[in-house]
């Protein structure tokens, strides 16, 4: 899955098989299993507002947790559930990943859909180089529609009269075998509502998932053959010398080259540096001085080194922080900002590299601040730009996609990325963000798939300076526009990037 590069020099080659090679298969070293496993009972996508998640775990640590009940709002009136419970497990060191997501009592919208039960079930497994899916005991138990009972069968699509439309088991899997590490991801959604109107006091485009369950499964690779014994030491075919007579001196052995002790060094690993893939780096990247890149509510699961077939390098290098559309997405630390501006599957993207020579990935923008400029310094908690999903997140929830690229990981080009989780984790939240006055931007549509230019419009205009005085003091004040300023600042030279494609 994860596709190599030809280098010509000597000594890169050696170096670069052993660190390629260790970072085998999407995105974990080839001497560990990636498994992993993700669930949640209920996550509810209402656009312009923060998204809402209940029973949401993600493995390791495999385990069966209970959540108690939900509803949406507090009087359940939207969703309610009396019991949310998840379920993960894993056996032949990652060959087989397990999870499930289990509702009781289940109603939307007051009663129009219900369910005594959801069972969401999806098993991954690789086995001899290959990979399956296995999504036995999922099931929607007396699950009713609009009054009607329902039998549910995989992907069916159920219309909701004239407000909406659901599907039944969504099932999905994707996998590769061509890995050194085989790979394979399954899912499951038993219940996928989606708003085709207002309805309920829920905005047309809310979309409601029920009983979600998501399996990862990876194995290393067979570990390398023994390097062959040395060759037995050559039999010397030198005469013996002759018996020494009375009162001569002793012959001095006859010394055979061939017959020396083995080498120290046992094969030509031993002649250059042997370069390992670093641990996460909590001690150069941590909560000191560094910033949550999404201001305000915001939800996010470690999804780093899934498999996604329409990206570079077919697994997911970072992770996806949900938001509504236009929350400030802000930079992490002092740094510079480079490489602004769209793509076909990044969208509206930016990268900010900090002092340290790290490098941060920002996706799927609905627009920009006047800061998101090639070469800008700016300073942790600017705002760069704002939430959306242009690029090949377009149709989906917003998001903001966000990469971490280490300085020692840099000449890996673009496959040099650690699993951001644990650093999101650590940053702190800001409470308030500011950005300079001006008008957002966003580029022009490419290949259609971006929203229109000032889809989102935003704009300050500081008239503390104003004189009440003068009339003529309120007009000059609204009429000077930092931006011009703001783009003759940008100093020094942009970060350059092996990796272009992103």
């Amino acid at each position: 899955m994860a596709r190599r590069r030809r280098i010509g020099l000597l000594l890169p080659i050696v170096v670069a098989a052993v660190i390629v090679g260790s970072l085998a298969g999407p995105g974990r070293p080839a001497t560990q299993a990636s498994q992993r496993a993700y669930q949640y009972g209920i996550q509810i996508q209402v656009p312009g507002q923060a998204l809402v998640f209940g029973g949401q775990h993600a493995a390791p640590p495999w385990t069966t947790t209970s959540d108690g009940a939900f509803a949406y709002p507090s009087d359940g009136s939207i969703v309610q559930a009396a019991t949310l419970t998840g379920r993960t497990s894993t056996t032949g060191g990652g060959a087989t990943v397990r999870a499930g997501a289990d509702l009781t009592k289940l109603s939307l919208f007051g009663g129009e859909i219900t369910a005594d039960a959801v069972v969401a079930r999806v098993t991954a497994s690789v086995a001899g180089g290959q990979g399956s899916a296995d999504f036995t005991g999922s099931s929607l138990t007396n699950l009713s529609v609009l009054g009607q009972p329902v039998a549910a069968t995989p992907h069916e699509r159920i219309a909701l009269a004239d407000w909406g439309h659901a599907y039944l088991l969504e099932e999905e899997q994707y996998g590769g075998s061509s890995s050194p590490s085989p790979t394979y991801h399954a899912w499951i959604t038993a219940i996928d509502v989606r708003l085709d109107a207002d309805h309920d006091g829920l905005p047309v485009g809310t979309r409601i998932l029920i009983g979600y369950a998501d399996a990862l499964a990876s194995v290393p690779p067979a570990p390398p053959a023994p390097p062959p014994p040395p060759p037995p030491p050559a039999v010397s075919k030198t005469p013996p010398p002759a018996p020494s007579t009375p009162g001569s001196q002793a012959a001095a052995p006859a010394t055979n080259p061939k017959a020396q002790a083995p080498s120290s060094v046992p094969d030509n690993l031993g002649l250059f540096p042997v370069l390992f893939p670093p641990p996460p780096l909590q001690h150069a990247i941590t909560s000191q001085g560094y910033v949550f890149p999404v201001f305000g509510p915001s939800g996010y699961g470690d999804t780093f080194g899934a498999p996604r077939a329409d990206v570079s390098g077919g697994w997911h290098h970072g992770d996806d922080i949900f938001a509504a559309l236009g929350t400030p997405v802000v930079a992490v630390a002092d740094g510079v900002v480079f490489s602004v501006g769209p793509n076909p599957i990044g969208g509206n993207r930016l990268w900010l590299q900090d002092g340290a020579g790290n490098q941060y990935y920002y996706a799927h923008l609905s627009a920009y601040t006047p800061l998101a400029r090639d070469g800008m310094h700016v300073h942790a908690g600017d705002v760069l730009g704002f939430v959306g999903n242009t690029g090949d997140a377009a149709g989906g929830p917003y998001h903001l996609h966000f990469e971490v690229h280490p300085a020692s990981l840099l000449f890996l080009g673009y496959d040099g990325a650690v699993d951001p989780t644990p650093y999101l984790n650590a940053w702190r939240h800001l409470q308030s963000v500011h950005f300079p006055a001006g008008v957002a931007w966003a580029p022009q549509p490419l290949q259609s798939r971006l929203p229109p230019a000032g889809a989102i419009l935003l704009q300050s205009s500081d008239i503390s300076t104003a004189s009440g005085l003068d009339p003529a003091s309120l007009r000059q004040a609204l009429e000077s526009h930092p931006r011009e300023a703001l783009l003759s600042g940008g100093t020094g030279r942009a970060p350059r990037r092996s990796e272009s494609r992103r």
